[in-house]
């Protein structure tokens, strides 16, 4: 009876196996008991109820995403860290890790910053800024937007939840069999990483078809046409069609993995009729488009933050739309050159050779459209123009590496090297991480109505950019030597210099990521000096910089004038910007109404996903019986919206106005701003005038 009730669960799954994982599970659970004593302690359960775990807005949700990818980081660097500091003093030794622990590493180090780092990220600044920026109130499902964060929470989850209960997978990131098979990983570290990313993969996968809907149909009136679109919006749409063609394929590779393991299907057991190769396949199809899926957003973010701060228009508007279109589609034809060593006749070989090498061309284009934009323009170098210029040189370092790699005689040559380790990292690090830091830097103060602290930021943006050369760069020189990745020791006295100067490059990201901390909490303490009063502090171009900070709840009270790119800094041109709606333009809006079974959702996938890994099968099905349940539930809801009268809107319109009379010395603005009024902050200090 107690094995129907728990399944493969018991004490032995607690981590008391290596005082290293008792001591993360402790620091785990602890934690999150301190966090929720804290909560009660301020009495803050309502307030986080009505405001932010029942909330439909896009930009809370944003800000959720975004708290999950800060929080899944820390976890992911110290893990990195390990690795690092394990291989500096493992000449010869064994040093402090075993080896099924750092395989455990090398494991949750790459699903945690794939699937809930980047991701989350990726996803957060879309749902932040992409309806902002169409001139939109919402997203097109908000619902279903709120269902996406949700699971992805309950993914991270299970995650965290494999550091308590269970080891997991030793398999790598990519899972491959029969390293997952049930004959070589007969534990449930496997069945962890599967559910653990399917559970998030099915909001990932939501929120793509969301942001497809919302930029074909929330646009703005006015914003009819889609070459109207920032840069932002169009990286988001190509990203989001990636996702909708490439996740299933993950889906069900991992669930036909899934099927192997527990009902001894044999689709990939290759001694029994299986072919482990055609996992291989399937799990690639997803992965190279999802490393355009991780960068393509990153590239919108560096394309609004260059034309702001070299105070131009975006060089090559056009060219950057269709070189991110052709990506898009190229990404799709590239998967082999993941395994050329593994079989395949010369031909196919260098057909996906050769496209490796076309996809680098549309990926040079933008890379010199950027350059233009910044040639003779006024350049400022805020935070977020500094991971942009970081971007460019180190991810053009990648991309060189990148093609080398496409040729399928060096891939021999350097094939499953710590080349490749650095090669992906030159190419997701500056290309995807820096692009977040730089749209979190710029838009935070959009959303919390403060900028951060540029000393701060800057210094973290230096620690981060040195950390990163010394950490990857000589993993380049290793592979050449002959170095295999995911090495727990070895015994070549020559690497380890080499490995010692890597594991000092970690620490200096360590102290960048300390930067990123002291950032954040020096620019809460100072948040009335450093306050964005206009909704403008960057002097920007685009919609979202047209409403305060933070926006209300319905984004704009009327619709925004779209004359053509760049809307705002055209208005401030013309002097028609802040420029007041009339009093018979409003309206009456209708907004949702929070709910908490989006929430609930969340927590019923966490509880299927647990019950399937640990084969406790009436909570998985007790857990998929609860979401249709609850899906039912909110199907046969009514009263789903609430109106925001008339007097709300102008209310804040007029406190919005007031600030901004302030800001210009007094002046009427009612009907616009001349040129010669400048309503935004220092570039360099972050201060308001005085």
């Amino acid at each position: 009876m107690l094995d129907l009730l728990l399944g493969r669960l018991s004490f032995d799954a607690l981590p008391f196996y290596s005082a290293i994982a008792a001591t993360a599970a402790g620091i785990v659970v602890f934690g999150a008991l301190g966090v929720l004593a804290l909560i009660t302690a301020m009495g803050k359960w309502r307030y986080l109820w009505n405001e932010w775990l029942t909330t439909l807005d896009h930009k809370r949700i944003g800000i959720l995403y975004i708290l999950l990818g800060f929080v899944m980081l820390a976890r992911g660097f110290i893990e990195a860290m390990m690795m690092r500091t394990q291989q500096a003093i493992a000449m010869n030794a064994e040093g402090y890790l075993p080896p099924e622990h750092f395989n455990q590493l090398f494991s949750t180090h790459g699903t945690i910053m794939i699937f809930f780092v980047l991701m989350p990220f990726l996803t957060g600044l879309i749902n932040y800024v992409l309806p902002l920026q169409l001139g939109a109130r919402d997203m097109a499902f908000p619902w279903m937007n709120a269902i996406s964060l949700w699971t992805t929470y309950a993914g991270a989850g299970l995650m965290m939840a494999s550091l308590v209960l269970g080891r997991f997978s030793t398999g790598g990131w990519s899972g491959y069999p029969p390293y997952t098979g049930v004959e070589t990983s007969p534990g449930v570290g496997v069945d962890y990483w599967i559910w653990a990313i399917n559970v998030a993969g099915v909001g990932t996968t939501l929120s793509g078809v969301n942001f497809i809907v919302t930029i074909w149909k929330k646009r703005c009136p006015e914003m009819n046409r889609l070459m109207n679109m920032p840069l932002f919006c169009w990286t988001t749409l190509c990203a989001s069609l990636l996702i909708i063609f490439a996740f299933p394929s993950l889906t069900v590779g991992t669930l036909m993995l899934s099927l192997d393991r527990t009902f001894g299907f044999n689709f990939f057991t290759y001694f029994r009729g299986g072919d482990p190769m055609q996992y291989i396949n399937l799990f690639w199809i997803w992965g190279h488009p999802e490393v355009y899926i991780l960068i393509l957003p990153a590239f919108g973010v560096f394309s609004e933050v260059i034309s702001t701060f070299s105070s131009k228009r975006l060089f090559g508007y056009s060219s950057l739309v269709y070189a991110t279109m052709a990506i898009a589609v190229l990404s799709f034809v590239v998967w082999v050159h993941h395994f050329f060593t593994m079989g395949a006749d010369a031909d196919v070989n260098a057909f996906f050779g050769i496209m490796t090498m076309v996809i680098a061309v549309p990926t040079g284009v933008k890379v010199y459209d950027w350059l233009f934009t910044m040639y003779r323009g006024r350049l400022r170098f805020t935070t977020p123009m500094l991971y942009s210029l970081g971007f460019i040189v180190t991810f053009v370092i990648g991309g060189v590496t990148g093609v080398l790699l496409a040729i399928p005689p060096f891939d021999f040559t350097v094939n499953n090297s710590t080349f490749l380790v650095a090669h992906f990292h030159n190419m997701l690090i500056p290309g995807s991480l820096f692009g977040f830091f730089a749209g979190y830097t710029y838009w935070f103060p959009k959303a919390l109505g403060f900028r951060l602290h540029e000393g701060w930021g800057k210094a973290g943006f230096w620690f981060w950019i040195t950390g990163f050369y010394a950490a990857f760069m000589p993993l380049y020189v290793l592979g050449l030597m002959g170095m295999s990745r995911r090495m727990q020791q070895y015994d070549q006295p020559e690497w380890q210099p080499l490995l010692i100067l890597a594991s000092l490059g970690a620490g200096l990201v360590a102290i960048g990521i300390f930067c990123q901390i002291m950032q954040l909490v020096v620019s809460i303490r100072r948040r009335v000096e450093l306050r964005d009063r206009t909704g403008d502090p960057w002097d920007g171009r685009a919609l979202e910089w047209s409403t305060s900070s933070p926006p209300p709840e319905w984004n704009f009270a009327t619709a925004p004038k779209v004359p053509g790119r760049d809307p705002f800094m055209q208005a401030k041109l013309d002097g028609t910007a802040y420029r007041r709606p009339e009093p018979g333009d409003y309206a009456p809006l209708e907004l949702p109404r929070n709910t908490g079974t989006a929430l609930f959702i969340g927590m019923l996938s966490f509880a299927l996903g647990f019950g399937v890994v640990w084969y406790m099968w009436w909570l998985a099905a007790a857990a998929l019986l609860g979401i249709v349940a609850v899906m039912i539930a909110r199907s046969m809801q009514r009263n789903v919206e609430r109106v925001v009268p008339v007097s709300e809107q102008m209310a804040h319109d007029n406190a919005h106005h007031t600030r901004l009379v302030a800001q210009a010395g007094g002046l009427d603005i009612s009907h616009g701003v001349p040129r010669t009024i400048e309503l935004r902050h220092d570039p360099e200090t972050g201060r308001a005038p005085a």
